[in-house]
């Protein structure tokens, strides 16, 4: 029988090789197809007496990505389509048993009686992996790049065929745990070490391992199938057990503030199906599963994190009929800390960068952030010394700007002053070569007000990195009002040749994310001034969702420059503008109290020196309150929604403003920019999943008890009278322009 995405041959031994390979697809995926046809392929090796067992592995570089999130999105479709037709029960039935079509498929290869190998050829992810785990013997071609693992809990799921039941039958529990609700995949050594896999060979000798298993008496029966079959960590109520699930529990707790369903049906999952059988224990996951994919935060955290951003990463905003563009060669204008680690990110990516900065010295210490980067990563293991050695030779560095000549993109990272900019620019633009692009990394300033120093306002874009640069995977690509199509193709061609996410926005002061985080940061020195406890404040925050609270991470930011950026504000757009008594505030930490954050060790928090302990609260932050509220009477509720909804109204005001012209940006950029809760899908899909009539109520609420930031703009108030959503009002434009490769 012929299949469309795998081939199949069965050799004189009657062993099977079933080849994963779906047509004009770089990565194989569960797809409709793969599932259906996998289905069909275990019916039909089960029932043929000639064949003695299945070794199934993959034509692609990869083995499998995993399932196609856009399927599972259909399902959700589907569901909302039958329950509006005939019900609860019938809607739930159907996702219940669609949902569960791959578990089932997997555990007719384990009780098949036909001995089931995995040449795993490389990356395993999801479903992929899953697939593994149900085989009899897993072996893996020997592969540094290879990675295997369950990644569903990032993008608000679970592993739903059998992960949950699988993983914590081969592994000791704290491991599968960590496995399951970090979603991180590890590298062969590791799975072997875990028992995940059984064997590691030459990949040319993949397929002969695997059929070698099978002739040598390779037994089709899983362990836990076996009579006498013991847990890895012993049973649930044993002491082990008993010390493993409290705790679990706790931690759990601690990690997501029982924000995400996903993860709290994952610690459901292991702790009942550890106490039954197999085939009950894959029901109960299927259960939870069905459960978890109808959930808004598995919705929404599907569109942004996969989809969106998987369409924003190809391409989406790349204007059309601009041919694909290579930065060759880049230089960065100021290599403090940002723009050293720009060429870092850059240099590692394989491009050539040349750091320019006022003097030798300067240019060379940004030089030496690269090589400080490479040999923390060479310490723990994490890079070769080739590696290293390749990508500081690539990175140059200089004060005479002579050099930008034959640089294909030149970006300045320098000093947020208007003065040191329009210098910069002065030296740089007698030098640019014909066709190059340059880019200011301002994280404030309009790019509109700089490109005015520009001659070829065409040629000028801002593209603003997030600090620190090789761990924040967001970059603001920003359009002056004269900025060229070739321009901005540039722009995001080099992002996504770093790996990076861009999104694109319209001038304005603050841009997008600086325009949010602000709202959320002054909502935090709000409280703080209203007499909410510190802590309180911060412990809030983080159960809102937010990584951070906005007291920490102004520390991390700097005080000092925020008192900068509150003054440049000022001085630009009057007194008006600014919240005069945060500003008071903030001169009170850092012109009289000397506190700067965590660069100098104190700031909200006092920071102890490297290894002696961990940073607390400052004291004397109670003296700064002009009263103390008794926490007794404050609501936790509102406290946390307090700082969403300042958040999420900035962003509604940021597409009223045209700034955000595309509502994936908004929701992705909230996400990876400054952590917006992820669960919510990010800034926009908050207010969508909660009703625009019922979030502009939220607003008016907070607008009566705390004033004009909580007002809601025109459009917000419009589309709650016509119960309009953003995705719904804003539908993105799903076609996706040619991108360099």
């Amino acid at each position: 029988m012929a299949y469309k995405n795998f081939k199949f041959d069965v050799d004189a031994d009657g062993i099977a090789l079933v080849t994963w390979d779906i047509p004009g697809r770089s990565m194989n995926v569960f797809d409709e197809v793969s599932t259906q046809e996998i289905g069909e392929i275990i019916k039909q090796t089960t029932s043929d007496a000639a064949i003695k067992g299945v070794v199934i592995t993959s034509a692609k570089e990869a083995f499998c990505a995993g399932a196609d999130l856009s399927m599972l999105e259909g399902m959700n479709r589907a569901y909302a389509q039958l329950l509006k037709e005939k019900g609860e029960e019938a809607a739930n039935q159907m996702l219940f048993e669609q949902s569960r079509q791959m578990s089932l498929s997997f555990r007719a290869i384990e009780t098949s009686g036909k001995p089931w190998v995995a040449a795993i050829n490389g990356l395993a992810l999801g479903g992929g992996f899953e697939i593994t785990l149900a085989c009899h013997y897993r072996v893996a071609a020997e592969n540094p790049k290879t990675r295997l693992g369950l990644p569903e809990i990032k993008v608000g799921l679970f592993p739903g065929a059998g992960g949950t039941q699988r993983v914590p039958r081969l592994v000791q529990p704290a491991d599968a745990m960590q496995l399951l609700l970090k979603g991180e995949a590890v590298n062969l050594t590791r799975a072997k070490a875990l028992n995940l896999i059984h064997a590691v060979v030459p990949a040319a000798d993949l397929i002969k391992a695997a059929k070698d298993w099978i002739k040598g008496g390779g037994k089709a029966v899983a362990p836990w199938d076996e009579k006498g079959f013991k847990l890895p960590g012993g049973p649930v109520f044993s002491k082990m057990g008993m010390q493993m699930f409290p705790a679990g529990n706790a931690i759990y707790r601690r990690e997501t503030y029982d924000n995400y369903p996903a993860a709290r049906a994952i610690m459901s999952c292991v702790y009942e199906g550890l106490q039954l059988p197999i085939d009950a224990a894959l029901r109960v996951e299927s259960r939870y599963f069905a459960k978890v994919l109808r959930s808004k935060e598995a919705a929404a955290m599907i569109r942004s994190l996969f989809l969106s951003m998987q369409e924003l990463n190809k391409g989406a905003r790349r204007p059309a009929g601009v041919p694909p563009t290579k930065v060759k060669k880049l230089a960065v204008i100021g290599a403090g800390f940002m723009g050293a680690s720009v060429g870092y990110v850059s240099a590692q990516a394989g491009i050539d960068v040349v750091l320019v900065d006022r003097d030798q010295e300067s240019a060379d210490k940004g030089k030496g952030h690269a090589k400080t980067v490479v040999d923390g990563l060479i310490a723990k293991g994490r890079m070769k010394q080739e590696a290293a050695d390749a990508i500081l030779a690539r990175i140059s560095a200089t004060a005479d700007y002579n050099v930008i000549a034959d640089c294909d993109l030149v970006i300045e990272a320098v000093f947020e002053d208007r003065k040191v900019k329009a210098d910069t620019y002065a030296k740089a633009q007698p030098l640019l070569k014909s066709g190059a692009i340059f880019a200011s990394n301002t994280s404030t300033l309009p790019i509109n007000s700089l490109a005015e120093e520009f001659k070829d306002q065409g040629k000028f874009i801002g593209i603003h990195f997030f600090s620190p640069v090789e761990k924040m995977m967001l970059v603001e690509i920003i359009l002056g009002k004269n900025t060229g199509d070739v321009a901005l193709a540039t722009a995001l061609d080099y992002v996504r040749a770093i790996g990076k996410t861009p999104i694109v926005v319209n001038d304005s002061r603050g841009f997008f994310a600086n325009r949010c985080v602000m709202r959320y940061i002054s909502e935090g020195n709000e409280m703080l001034l209203e007499g909410v406890p510190p802590a309180m404040i911060e412990n809030t925050a983080k159960m809102a969702g937010m990584p951070v609270g906005p007291l920490s991470l102004q520390d991390e930011v700097a005080l000092d420059l925020g008192l900068k950026i509150t003054k440049a504000t000022e001085a630009d757009l009057g007194p008006n503008a600014i919240d005069q008594a945060q500003k008071k505030l903030i001169v009170e930490m850092v012109e009289k109290q000397g506190r700067f954050g965590r660069k100098n060790g104190k700031g909200f928090y006092d920071y102890p020196e490297k290894g002696k302990g961990q940073k607390s609260l400052w004291p004397g932050l109670a003296a700064l309150q002009p009263k103390q509220l008794d926490p007794d009477t404050l609501s936790v509720e509102e406290l946390k929604q307090r700082f969403l909804v300042v958040q999420a109204v900035e962003a509604a005001r940021t597409v009223e403003d045209h700034v955000i012209t595309d509502v994936r940006e908004a929701d992705v950029g909230s996400i990876l920019g400054f952590g917006f809760a992820p669960f919510t899908g990010g800034a926009l899909s908050y207010i969508d999943f909660m009703g625009t009539k019922n979030f502009v109520a939220l607003c008016h609420a907070f607008e009566k008890k705390y004033g004009s930031r909580f007002t809601p703009p025109k459009l917000l108030e419009e589309m709650a009278a016509k119960g309009e959503t953003f995705y719904g009002r804003f539908p993105p434009k799903k076609q996706v322009a040619q991108a360099a490769e």
